[in-house]
């Protein structure tokens, strides 16, 4: 048997890692999640490359607390014992005596031993993969501003949604712009978990890519009234249509073109007849009721039942946030100028704040959904439930993350 020349190792390709790069796919799809790891070595300066250096104590204790944190996520979301949809597997005992979370790395291309053993490169790879996730869920900058962000989005609506003495809810406008509302739901903060969930199973798998940490829900007494809260946030600037992210459109509820071509019959029809606004009303809520798309399109969620129906868009708003310490800071400062031959007094005073951050302003994203009462019925119930929703999330990521092993023991 012929010996393979030393050199030959410089040039070969990993075509995995190639495809990766090139073809836009996630390495949470990759078969085989790390192969260019050869020993301890390697896997500090891959480490150190992606942000952690194991020889610092904190850093190396931050990553193990963060590969026991996966091990619980796997059996809770994942394996049968914490989910009667999971799979029939249980976590190897050898993934729960490790002490070094080098060992993994090792695990997961399969270096560790003499033996490289194939089901234990995989499970490593499915640990590295949810711990992965987990650290971006963790280290998005912008979710320490959360409280303040939720606080300025909400507000813009808020200021717009009022009771009657009858308890009847509206939206309304100094104008006299009125839409009556059957309901109006602001989505509370989302778990971590579900955080962590939406990423294992998103293509991008980056917490920046996440668009529904914070929304709202109109309800309407009909498709009319939907279509007339759309436009009453849009002419009132709640929702700035430069700020509207494209790809995260979607509108099963009516078709606009085909409502766009029979209103202008009804506007000729209108002038001809002498309609008066109530008839006119009254006449576009049925036609606008007529205008039903002709199949829901969820090509932008393949968890969203077909039977979803409602208008669903993406908003960005630009936060400003106010740093508190540099107010604080000032009062100490006025404090110790009264008194600036005092040791603490000079070096406060001559201390350099610029560095610090006085306001800072970022885009963030918030989700708006406008359905009529009947369409809200129908997607809060059956197939279209949001619990239907997520669980069809779960089995998503977990499919994702474990099919290499899935595979491996002929599991479907």
């Amino acid at each position: 048997m012929s010996v393979r020349p030393d050199f030959l190792q410089q040039h070969l390709f990993n075509w995995e890692t190639l495809d990766l790069v090139c073809s836009g796919k996630s390495s949470l799809d990759a078969k085989n999640y790390l192969t260019e790891m050869y020993g301890a070595e390697q896997v500090y300066d891959f480490l150190v490359g992606y942000g952690f250096d194991l020889k610092n104590p904190v850093e190396n204790a931050e990553l193990f607390g963060i590969y026991q944190e996966a091990l619980q996520f796997i059996k809770r979301y994942f394996l049968k014992e914490g989910n009667p949809d999971g799979l029939e597997m249980s976590v190897p005992s050898f993934l729960f005596m490790l002490t070094d979370i080098s060992e993994l790395f090792m695990l997961a291309t399969g270096k560790s031993g003499a033996k490289p053993n194939v089901e234990e490169a995989l499970w490593a790879g499915v640990v590295l993969k949810v711990m992965h996730t987990i650290l971006h869920a963790d280290k998005d900058l912008r979710y320490r501003y959360f409280s303040v962000v939720q606080q300025q989005i909400f507000d813009r609506f808020y200021k717009f949604i009022v009771r009657d003495e009858e308890n009847m809810l509206f939206m309304k406008n100094d104008s006299g712009f009125v839409v009556p509302l059957v309901d109006f739901q602001t989505k509370a903060k989302k778990t971590r978990d579900s955080i962590i969930i939406k990423l294992l199973h998103k293509q991008e798998n980056v917490a920046e890519e996440l668009f529904d940490r914070i929304g709202v829900r109109f309800v309407t007494k009909s498709k009319l009234d939907s279509l007339r809260v759309l436009k009453f946030l849009v002419t009132n600037y709640v929702v700035m249509i430069n700020n509207i992210k494209p790809s995260r459109s979607q509108n099963t509820l009516v078709d606009l073109g085909l409502m766009k071509k029979r209103t202008n019959t009804l506007l000729k029809k209108t002038l001809r007849e002498g309609w008066g606004e109530e008839k006119y009303l009254a006449e576009l809520s049925q036609l606008v009721d007529s205008c039903a798309p002709g199949g829901a399109t969820t090509d932008r969620n393949a968890h969203t039942s077909q039977e979803y129906r409602a208008i669903h868009f993406t908003g960005r708003q630009l936060i400003k946030y106010r740093n508190p310490f540099m107010s604080q800071f000032n009062e100490v400062r006025k404090s110790a100028m009264k008194d600036k031959e005092q040791p603490l007094a000079k070096e406060l005073l001559a201390l350099d704040t610029s560095p610090i951050s006085r306001d800072v302003r970022f885009f963030y994203p918030f989700e708006v959904q406008i359905a009529d009462e009947q369409s809200h019925q129908q997607n809060t119930q059956g197939e279209a439930s949001h619990q239907e929703y997520k669980r069809s999330q779960v089995k998503s990521a977990m499919k994702r993350i474990f099919k290499p092993l899935m595979d491996l023991k002929g599991l479907s």
